[in-house]
């Protein structure tokens, strides 16, 4: 036992040595083991997604994982992020460029695990999907679907003409593909559909990418108890967050030939954050605790996260539970990882390195400088145009009944649905179909707010003779996880009541996408309270740096910075700062615009803070 443990140790070091050498090499899944030129290995790896990275900080991030000693990366691919509008698709802009990323992981010496899905749960918008798909009537998601299984196909292909060449097969560092992700899990939430045609879609996924030409070992990623739905024959069946080492080999021999290797492709350094919600934590002592109990028995683990980073823009993905009808996952993706979503080395980091440099037999670097941090100070910002304002800038399209956001050809970010009342009403107004936020007003003032995350879909109103009533809604995220993956319509998606009259005839809807900072065309006006209003403003730096923006004294919204969107925040935690990464500010002038939704109390000044606040939770879900 000795001896093979010897052995273990020494090839370990040889594939340390070569694995960042030019040249092809071998890897397979072999006799029990993963094998690396012939070679018995261990993997240790840590999962970070490129998407959530700004590329210019991709090789620090790298060089972060390699020197906590691992020797492997995983990361999602997200089809969403790629294939921005139907038709369109982008592998080489800023963090897209995927190619890229793989490229710099090899340069820095480790192996690269690739989880192309197409489902890819990972907290991301619609799992990964594209917004428009379900607007094809005879597709269905996930499904033995052919319109579906089509889709998925070009997709596929598309990823392969990026990825192929980098696979270890043509002398890259790629030596695993995913197959799915999660689908056990899946067929045990859809139990209306039959196994049979469960099975068939799996199997079509694989050999589609099979024959798009991947061509090394496949695996599967599901938890231990539903490996019967999600394995599939030729794939290495992998278990997520299986801590019973007993439970984990058994499971996997049971549809693996009865031996492994053994591995845990999702080992959890914290957990997913929502709105509303006490932010997450796992600690360093209970992760290493486990992380031993792997490593002494020949399990081989990626962590997820090793780094979360941010979902800037409209990328954050939702859940949903028996309370509570949406989960909305906050901006930051920190994830309470051994690297935090600035790059930071935190206490785990070092406790974890610490560890993992008595259990490898090869270098492990030494941890690479952190990147510069910057404060800034106060920032005032002015309003330049409420929400009427903008009304007056947007073409409305005209319909009997609120059209959701796929009617209206938008995959994100607002809608201002308007109509005009010639009578007064007074009631109940309800709209059970919202999808997700609304702030509702009557002639341009506010009077309350309807949120899914709280259930709340009614409210009293009173509208006059010859008066506007105007609904913005916010999609704050699709469901990305569980059988209502596939009722993801956004914005207002059935009729809207009052007093159980539904309210049809002569809406306008005003698209909102906020796809970049809005085109300001007046500016200088008095902010009103209560109303949703566009900030802008300007701030000279001597300097670049990461900062993070205090948004504890705003409402809610999303915040440009030079063009970019950081993301949303929101009152009531427990985020309360935005990450501005460092790469994406500029010596001299900079600008910025808030959208804020709510504008209750109005004093429109942000500082840049040089220490994120993520715990800070002022008003949890009390849903019953």
């Amino acid at each position: 036992m000795k001896i093979a443990k010897s052995l273990l140790l020494l090839a370990v070091l040889s594939f340390a040595l070569n694995i960042g050498a030019t040249g092809k090499h071998t890897f397979e899944v072999k006799d029990g083991n993963f094998v690396y030129d012939s070679k018995p290995i261990r993997i240790i790896s840590g999962e970070m997604n490129y998407s959530r990275i700004p590329k210019e900080y991709w090789r620090h991030r790298l060089k972060m994982a390699k020197a906590m000693g691992l020797n492997a990366v995983a990361t999602y691919v997200f089809w969403n992020y790629h294939n921005t509008a139907p038709g369109v698709w982008d592998f080489k802009t800023e963090n897209r460029d995927l190619a890229t990323y793989i490229k710099t992981a090899q340069e820095e010496g480790l192996m690269v695990i690739l989880r192309p899905g197409p489902y890819v749960c990972a907290e991301w918008e619609f799992g990964g999907y594209p917004w428009w798909l379900p607007k094809e009537k005879e597709l269905v998601i996930r499904t033995n679907n052919q319109p579906f299984l089509d889709s998925c196909k070009v997709y596929i292909q598309k990823l392969a003409e990026q990825v192929r060449p980098l696979q270890i097969t043509n002398g890259g560092p790629i030596i695993m593909v995913q197959v799915e992700n999660e689908f056990g899990s899946y067929v045990s939430q859809r139990k209306d559909i039959p196994m049979e045609e469960h099975k068939k879609y799996n199997s079509a996924i694989k050999k589609m990418l099979e024959d798009a030409g991947f061509n090394v070992p496949f695996f599967t990623s599901d938890g231990s108890w539903v490996f019967e739905g999600g394995s599939i024959e030729g794939a290495l069946p992998t278990a997520n967050g299986e801590g019973n080492v007993e439970t984990l080999k058994k499971v996997v021999n049971q549809y693996h030939g009865n031996k492994g290797p053994y591995m845990v492709a999702e080992f959890y350094t914290g957990w997913i954050d929502h709105w509303k919600e006490k932010f997450n934590k796992r600690t360093a002592d209970n992760l290493i605790a486990q992380t031993k109990k792997y490593l002494d028995n020949d399990v081989n683990i990626n962590f997820f996260m090793i780094h979360g980073g941010t979902n800037f823009g409209f990328t954050s993905g939702a859940n949903y539970n028996k309370k509570k009808d949406i989960q909305p996952d906050i901006t930051s993706y920190d994830y309470d990882a051994p690297v935090s979503e600035a790059g930071w080395a935190t206490p785990k980091y070092i406790a974890m390195r610490d560890y993992l440099k008595t259990k490898v037999d090869y270098k492990v670097p030494e941890i690479p400088a952190r990147i510069p941090v910057i404060t800034i100070p106060e920032i005032r910002l002015q309003p330049s145009v409420s929400v009427e304002g903008i009304k007056e800038m947007v073409e409305p399209v005209e319909g009997q009944v609120p059209m959701t956001f796929e009617e209206l050809n938008q995959g994100y970010g607002y809608v201002l649905y308007s109509r005009h009342f010639n009578q007064g009403v007074a009631g109940v107004l309800s709209i059970k179909g919202l999808r997700d936020y609304a702030t509702v007003y009557v002639d341009g003032q506010k009077v309350g707010v309807l949120d899914r995350s709280d259930n709340n879909y009614e409210l009293d109103i009173e509208i006059p003779f010859s008066s506007t009533l105007d609904i913005l809604v916010e999609n704050m995220g699709r469901i990305n996880y569980g059988a209502q993956i596939t009722e993801n319509n956004k914005g207002i998606i059935s009729p809207v009541y009052i007093n159980d009259y539904e309210i049809e005839g002569d809406w306008k809807m005003y698209k909102l996408p906020f796809e970049a900072p809005v085109d300001i065309r007046k500016k200088a006006i008095t902010a009103q309270e209560g109303v949703a209003t566009v900030y802008t403003g300007e701030f000279e730096l001597e300097k670049a740096g990461d900062t993070f923006l205090d948004m504890s004294k705003w409402g809610k919204g999303i915040v440009f910075v030079n063009g970019r969107n950081l993301g949303r925040y929101w009152h009531v935690g427990p985020q309360q700062t935005l990450y501005l990464p460092g790469c994406w500010l500029k010596k001299g002038k900079n600008e910025i615009q808030v959208f804020e939704q709510l504008n209750d109390n109005i004093d429109p000044k942000i500082s840049g803070i040089d220490t994120p606040i993520l715990e800070n939770l002022k008003i949890e879900n009390s849903v019953n």
